[in-house]
């Protein structure tokens, strides 16, 4: 239930075209829909902060990602699914052709309707190395999803600082940027000196033996030199591509 969906059904009862059953029927759901003792949607999440709910599939079994997709797909808010893997795309792929499942990003999307004009604003993810596109995708998917305009630059990794150098322009334009990298996680303070935007840093679990599955990553971007630099969690992109996206809103 989105503020347009909303305003639809107010609107019916007002001009009279919807008795007011009619309409208690179309908001017996809200603000939650309950399935089946194993989730309670949010039906109420896009209204209060902008961004429909989000379904975490790591842990679900597929049975509950199709009963959770089945239910969303009622409504005509965007519908993201993370961290989703084959199994949760098979129960679900037949509810819809508008859903398109991604195995880079490990999402299950449907969009809004684009729109037709172009934003001026946009979100820059800028990711380290090829290996950490997963988390990238992630965040820039999520990006996407909310009605944002997305730049991805990618495999810029400060073994190689000239890569990055040649998108600079790309990136200093972004209203928000989004900073992906593992092993040493240097790529955020090299962008912290070098833009005045905001600056999401995504510590990924990619890396050798010392690198303890991202941990070396985060601390070294929690321990910045480089002013503006925040942080969310190893592996996070939904996390960095909802913040992104309340930046590039304002």
């Amino acid at each position: 239930m989105n503020r347009e969906t909303l305003t639809q059904i107010l609107e019916r009862y007002r001009r009279g075209e919807a008795d007011l059953a009619a309409t208690l029927g179309e908001l017996k759901d809200f603000p939650s829909a309950h399935l089946g003792g194993y989730a309670q949607l949010d039906l109420h999440r896009e209204l209060r902060t902008g961004h429909p709910e989000v379904v975490y599939c790591a842990g679900k079994t597929p049975e509950q990602v199709h009963g959770i997709i089945e239910r969303m797909l009622k409504g005509k808010s965007a519908i993201l699914a993370t961290r989703a893997d084959a199994t949760h795309w098979e129960a679900v792929k037949h509810h819809s052709p508008v859903l398109v499942h991604d195995p880079i990003s490990r999402t299950i999307v449907r969009r809004r309707p684009q729109p037709t004009e172009t934003h001026q604003n946009y979100i820059a993810v800028v990711a380290a190395g090829t290996s950490d596109m997963p988390v990238a995708e992630e965040a820039a998917i999520t990006a996407e999803v909310f009605g944002n305009r997305v730049e991805r630059v990618y495999d810029v990794g400060v073994a190689g600082l000239h890569r990055l150098l040649n998108r600079l322009e790309v990136v200093q334009k972004a209203r928000a940027i989004v900073a992906v990298a593992g092993m040493e996680g240097a790529l955020p303070s090299v962008l912290g000196g070098l833009v005045d935007r905001p600056i999401i840093a995504v510590p990924t679990s990619i890396g050798y033996g010392a690198s303890f599955g991202g941990l070396a990553a985060l601390l070294a971007m929690l321990n910045s030199c480089a002013p503006g630099v925040t942080v969310v969690n190893i592996d996070n992109g939904f996390g960095a591509g909802c913040a992104a996206s309340n930046i590039n809103r304002l």
